[in-house]
């Protein structure tokens, strides 16, 4: 039923509504209810019609139409927006009019995985006597020693060279190059782009020199990765720019190299990585951006790609001021023609540094880091994970920026101190939300003051712009009104965190439960995070990193009082934070979620008079605590749990070596009794001296293999591929152990080894390998 804009009650006669209003509108009360029940039925039939589309019908309905089209199940990958199989399903029909071709594999791996894949036919590249009437010149056996790029891309999924045949099958992972071998590269780390960030000037070893700057904000090397573009067709096989990739100096160096020729000689520039063509309106290239740029001083302005120069600075080295190139005259005749480099920049370790280093004081950059997922500060949508303090009435809210001003009165600092000191002196009992509005780097300590019943949201997110509810041609900042992605600001400095609770009438200062709550979200801390003595009620660290190797969590640290803080909750979500350390103050409790806890030299976690809940949590170093229930986390080191009779832990790796309370499906325990069960049923019984053999032998190589363990490296804390499978897929769901748990990648490879063996080309095998 349609009520065409108006409600049922309107449509009676108004005599009818007269008499009703004047009874007590009962009647009016009762089409209410009917209005309602009409409204639901309407909006379910439109919402059937819509069921009838693969576009817009609802997930549950998606299998039932793949079911129609014959679409193999695949498994369901939770709590991801990148992967359903609405896109699988869409596009069944294109896959299958295209059935046997190697772009169809790449666009399959994403729709299945979402992960960015590139296809190879390794037939293709084997080294075999040309038939001279056929001969593939670009298949040579001998390397060309003159092409560089071509010889830097030797044994990646881009080779171009040709091997000697390989007789072991693709699918184990060890063989590639045969006849009936195609292989599916997939990039699993993600890239992530950095707008406008504030670079960290950094010294040298040779020469001595402070002018060299990191696109880290930290000061640290960090590899630079790709910003992938949209294939235009699926027909088109994948290249370097379509992917998430790392950034290679001979890619970037030879096509700023032919964009300088192309100046000096006036011809087309190619735009592949670098694009600075001026921007018009309604030119559908606005959107895009060079991989890398780099702003000298507060310009906004970046350095053309002219004026940059690719080149190795890991050991430093004495900047160009420009390069010369030979012109062809019309006489037949060259002339030199020089041209100006402002800046040279490193993409793998992510340097750069100015010729002229006199002139600047500043830098900032644009670029894409690569990480596993949405862990950790980061420049991803942190927006459903913010609490429902936004929704509060007589919200304060102020916002902090170095670039960013007022444009209604609304308090902006140019410092986060600033901001907190205002908070600092508002009444108790508020609701507060600070918002840090860029991407740059705030050097100062911070002194954080929560109040009685007060809350406190710091949080890196847009505040947004919108059109005045009185006069829409002017804008305005409404409280509350944030936008939580695009940023990731840098904070280096000392975090002290005070709740405070006023005296009251026969309640001590720290009996009290009415504690204020502080919650960071989005925040890259690069210090100590230190809660003092006092009565806070809560602290939330929500996607936001402490950085491990500067930086700890300290609550209670020196100060012997057995009830401060005593009601304090502390909540870690899809964080990254160094030690944690509650040794004085037993707390209400401590929760750690989807994180990674790192003091590899020492205790990742010491809290020996706290109870604590951990789910799918990495920690590289000792863990003590009071008592423990633990799931589907990663205990690389020793665990140690003073209460054990309370508690579980499931689907988790702990040592050998650690004291814990009964464990569940836990590795190498559960492997070890396999074994010596298997063992048993063969031989009969199994003596104490066997026993220990074989917990010897396979707690020794049932270990976690991490791509990388240290902070700052793009696979930190990843899984390696060779990582043994009872803890790559050991988690109750069956995806990995530890913070990526929610990744679910098992269930992506075995999405992508369905698929491909659907569309596979008759007779040929497939092999899956992991690039990053």
């Amino acid at each position: 039923m349609s009520t065409t804009g108006k409600n049922m009650f309107e449509l009676l006669p108004a005599i009818y509504r007269i008499r009703d209003t004047e009874t007590g509108s009962q009647l009016k009360a009762f089409f209410d209810i009917l209005e309602r029940e009409a409204n639901v039925t309407e909006n379910n039939i439109t919402q059937l019609y819509k069921n009838w589309f693969i576009e817009t019908c609802e997930e549950w309905v998606v299998p039932y139409i793949g079911d129609l089209l014959g679409v193999r199940g695949l498994h369901t990958i939770n709590n991801s927006s990148a992967v359903s199989q609405r896109a699988y399903v869409a596009n069944t029909l294109s896959y299958r009019r295209r059935k046997g071709i190697a772009p169809v594999l790449e666009q399959l791996a994403l729709d299945v995985s979402g992960w960015r894949a590139h296809a190879v036919e390794f037939f293709d590249l084997l080294a075999t006597t040309q038939f001279m009437n056929h001969i593939r010149l670009h298949r040579t056996v001998t390397p060309d020693m003159r092409k560089m790029n071509q010889l830097d891309l030797t044994n990646t999924p881009f080779d171009t060279l040709a091997h000697t045949a390989d007789m072991r099958h693709i699918s184990s992972g060890r063989g590639k190059y045969n006849i009936p071998n195609l292989g599916v590269f997939v990039w699993r780390l993600q890239s992530y782009p950095v707008i406008y960030s504030e670079a960290r000037k950094v010294n040298c070893e040779a020469p001595s020199t402070d002018h060299y700057y990191t696109f880290d904000p930290t000061g640290t090397n960090q590899q630079l990765f790709n910003r992938p573009q949209t294939e235009s067709a699926i027909t088109n096989l994948s290249t370097e720019i379509n992917l998430p990739a790392a950034l290679r100096r001979r890619a970037l160096f030879d096509e700023l190299e032919a964009r300088r020729h192309a100046i000096v000689n006036n011809e087309p520039i190619r735009y592949e990585y670098f694009d600075n063509r001026p921007v018009t309106e309604g030119d559908v290239t606005s959107n895009r951006r060079s991989i890398l740029e780099v702003f000298a001083n507060n310009s906004v302005i970046p350095v053309p790609p002219e004026e940059m120069l690719i080149c190795n600075l890991e050991k430093c080295c004495t900047p160009e001021k420009n390069r010369t190139y030979k012109r062809l005259k019309n006489d037949g005749t060259y002339e030199d023609v020089t041209l100006p480099i402002t800046v040279s920049v490193d993409p793998v370790c992510g340097r750069f540094v100015f010729s002229d280093t006199a002139a600047i004081t500043m830098a900032r950059v644009s670029y894409s880091y690569g990480f596993s997922g949405d862990t950790a500060a980061g420049v991803y949508n942190r927006q459903t994970s913010l609490t429902a303090m936004l929704q509060t009435e007589n919200l304060w809210h102020a916002g902090v920026s170095k670039t960013i001003t007022a444009i209604q009165g609304e308090s902006i600092f140019t410092t986060l101190k600033d901001a907190v000191n205002t908070w600092n002196n508002r009444p108790d009992g508020e609701t507060g939300l600070i918002t840090i509005m860029d991407s740059a780097s705030y050097f100062e300590d911070i002194d954080i003051l929560i109040k009685r019943k007060s809350k406190l949201l710091i949080v890196a997110a847009n505040w947004l712009e919108k059109p005045d509810n009185e006069d829409p041609n002017v804008l305005k900042r409404y409280p509350g009104d944030i936008a939580c992605d695009s940023l990731r600001p840098h904070i280096c400095g000392k975090v002290t965190v005070k709740g405070k609770v006023e005296k009251q009438a026969n309640v001590a200062d720290f009996e009290s439960r009415e504690g204020g709550e502080l919650e960071l979200n989005g925040l890259w801390i690069e210090g100590k995070l230190a809660v003092l003595k006092g009565n806070l009620g809560a602290l939330k660290i929500n996607h936001t990193t402490i950085s491990p190797t500067a930086g700890t969590l300290d609550i209670g640290i020196g100060v012997p009082d057995a009830v401060s803080n005593q009601w304090l909750q502390l909540e870690i979500q899809r964080a990254i934070v160094g030690a944690i350390n509650v040794k004085n103050t037993p707390l209400s409790g401590i929760t750690i979620i989807e994180s990674i806890v790192d003091n590899a030299k020492n205790y990742a976690l010491q809290a020996e008079k706290t109870d604590v809940k951990i789910s799918n949590a990495t920690f590289f170093g000792k863990v003590l605590v009071k008592s423990l229930e633990a799931e589907n986390s990663i205990f690389n080191d020793l665990l140690q749990v003073i209460r054990r009779q309370a508690g579980c832990i499931r689907f988790s790796f702990v040592s050998q070596a650690s004291e814990t309370p009964r464990k569940f499906r836990c590795q190498p325990e559960l492997e070890i009794n396999l074994a010596i069960a298997k063992e048993e049923e063969e031989n009969g019984t199994v003596t104490a001296t066997e026993r220990e053999a074989i917990r010897k032998l396979v707690s020794g190589r049932l270990v976690p293999v991490f791509t990388s363990q240290h902070f700052g490296h793009h696979a930190y804390a990843q899984l390696s591929y060779t990582c043994p499978e009872q803890i790559a897929n050991g988690a109750d769901n069956g995806s990995e152990m530890g913070a990526f748990c929610y990744l679910q990648q098992p269930q992506r490879t075995a999405n992508i080894r369905i698929a491909l063996d659907e569309y596979l080309p008759l007779g040929l095998e497939s092999g899956v390998f992991f690039v990053t």
